[in-house]
């Protein structure tokens, strides 16, 4: 008989309570906070040394010198620390599906990608209207850092990589470990949902190193957050992220 949906202050319709205990429960997952600290400092600290290993071997003292195939290239190892750390996780547990949300439904696609569009198009840039004009700061400062990454895809396949990188990889490996193993380590650990959510989305904004776009990037980890607290499942949060991202690369291809 199929669980029924849960209206308990998990605030998670879809996900039974029963369920919700069973990944909660610390006898049942031995992985928490701990494995998010790891994750965290392996992939700043193989990304670093993936940099500077790659910048030593080409002669590059700047990063406008990367072509695009090398921005690609020094992801790996960066998302591989992020992976890694969920992956062990999982296997303390019952899996990395299992454990963090890993399924989807029919519904997450257009759904998840018109709730994407909305947030890149209208609610972020409402949110930095007074912020701009409080500041003074130029609205094109805002897409600095993705315009600089743009710069790089010269042709068809530096597009391609571009969307393989912004689009396709990072949505994945961050809602695996931002909204699955962090965000559920939060809940894990006593954390009341709105609690987890705010936290969640704030370190999702920081850990981007971006200042100026830390508005926009708390915004998008609320809405995400929100959504794998209430569903339960990581599918709508990865193709809301995907809607998001693509929806900037789609600006940045159209103002080239």
């Amino acid at each position: 008989m199929p669980d029924e949906p849960s209206t308990s202050s998990a605030g998670i319709p879809g996900a039974s309570a029963a369920k919700r205990n069973e990944w909660l429960d610390p006898s049942q997952q031995r992985w928490g906070l701990g494995e998010v600290a790891v994750g965290f400092l392996l992939a700043q600290a193989l990304a670093v040394l993936g940099s500077v290993v790659v910048f030593s071997a080409a002669g590059w003292t700047t990063s406008s010198q990367v072509p695009m195939w090398a921005a690609a290239v020094l992801q790996v190892p960066l998302w591989g620390g992020y992976l890694g750390a969920v992956y062990l996780a999982g296997i303390k547990g019952r899996g990395v599906a299992a454990d963090f949300g890993l399924s989807f439904r029919p519904l997450d696609v257009p759904v998840g990608l018109a709730a994407g569009v909305v947030v890149q198009l209208i609610v972020v840039p409402l949110l930095y209207v007074p912020i701009l004009r409080l500041t003074g700061t130029d609205s094109n400062d805002l897409s600095a850092p993705a315009r600089a990454l743009a710069d790089k895809a010269t042709g068809p396949v530096g597009w391609l990589l571009l969307v393989l990188i912004v689009v396709v990889g990072a949505p994945v490996v961050e809602e695996l470990f931002f909204r699955g193993l962090f965000l559920r380590s939060l809940q894990k650990h006593g954390l009341p949902d709105w609690a987890a959510i705010v936290i969640c989305a704030a370190v999702f904004g920081a850990v981007h190193f971006q200042l100026l776009q830390f508005v926009g990037l708390f915004a998008i980890g609320l809405v995400l957050s929100t959504m794998a607290v209430r569903t339960g499942r990581l599918g709508l949060s990865i193709f809301t992220h995907m809607g998001f991202n693509a929806t900037s690369v789609a600006l940045l291809y159209l103002s080239a």
